[in-house]
């Protein structure tokens, strides 16, 4: 598809992380000066993930308080309008945001505000994932996700665990995920992003829905047959995962494999403002560089809406939104 095609397509957007999603209009705004595009995104050449991460000072410090949290929902909804997504799960570690003014219930409760007013004036639907960080204690993490499960189906739709993969493995958060699941909140892990494909075999075995990223699964046949019939989404960030180096080169990049082997991959940004990039930007990227046909850009589609936490009247809504493009 030419690029004025694939803006106009309707879109759905699973893995997306606020702070590394605010524009630069945003964050200007609330810093109340002039920022460098080069303080935000990353170049073309970026080396490694610890360089990819340092752009994430700057918005960080703009969620700081309720009125920051408010408009970052709405900003971010506002740009995803502007290339045509009509529902987006948004990711953030509320505890990054947690002062001695404000608890985890209020940080949560600022930023669903600042979305369903974005909802409101623009249309997309959406669902906001809690994220417990690897480098939290256990009771820091549960007691997060315990206080986000009272506003579970009231904007938020799930949890997500990120972090320092390598140096945190998913075999240390296997009882905390054992908790979630018995709270009855859907999650997805962040795993085989930069760590090993163990990873992604706990987080399936302690009930993940979806995996985030998934790429050191690359080659693992078995793996991926298990993670074909439970119907687990991947959820596949592709320029990031580039930057990050998440693989040695463009030719290692598993997203051919993974839809031979019939995965329900599902396509996305990671942090939009980071990465330079969009839904569309994406889209183009895997076209050009893996024979990625326009239906299986429908299809793709496809498996977001399969595979996202909302429930079957959203989900019907946004399968006939995409039928009817």
């Amino acid at each position: 598809m030419k690029e004025k095609e694939l803006i106009k397509i309707p879109k759905i957007e699973l893995h997306c992380h606020l702070d590394g999603s605010l524009s630069k209009e945003f964050i200007e705004s609330r810093l109340k000066r002039q920022v460098d595009d080069g303080d935000l995104s990353v170049s073309e050449n970026c080396g490694s993930l610890n360089e990819y991460l340092k752009k994430f000072d700057l918005p960080v410090k703009c969620i700081q308080d309720e009125e920051g949290l408010k408009a970052a929902g709405y900003d971010v909804l506002k740009n995803m309008k502007k290339e045509n997504v009509c529902y987006g799960e948004i990711r953030f570690a509320p505890l990054l945001s947690v002062t001695k003014n404000m608890n985890t219930k209020k940080v949560i409760e600022s930023l669903l505000m600042g979305m369903e007013k974005g909802k409101k004036d623009f249309g997309v639907e959406y669902g906001v994932i809690v994220c417990a960080m690897r480098h939290h204690t256990m009771d820091q993490n549960y007691n997060m996700i315990k206080a986000a499960g009272e506003f579970l189906g009231n904007g938020v739709c799930g949890a997500d665990l990120a972090g320092a993969e390598a140096q945190y493995p998913m075999s240390e958060f296997m009882e905390l995920f054992g908790q979630v699941k018995k709270l009855g909140i859907p999650f997805t892990i962040h795993a085989g992003e930069c760590g090993n494909a163990k990873n992604i075999m706990d987080a399936v075995e302690v009930g993940a829905s979806r995996i985030g990223h998934g790429i050191a699964m690359r080659g693992n046949i078995g793996l991926q047959e298990i993670i074909r019939k439970k119907h687990i989404g991947i959820e596949m960030c592709p320029i990031s995962n580039m930057q990050t180096k998440a693989v040695k080169s463009i030719i290692d990049y598993p997203i051919r494999e993974f839809l031979n082997a019939g995965l329900p991959v599902t396509i996305n940004t990671d942090n939009r403002t980071v990465s330079n990039t969009s839904l569309t930007k994406e889209f183009e990227f895997i076209q050009k560089n893996f024979r990625i046909s326009d239906e299986e850009i429908l299809l793709m589609t496809g498996n977001a809406i399969d595979v996202a936490f909302a429930d079957d009247d959203v989900k019907n809504r946004l399968f006939n939104i995409v039928k009817g493009r």
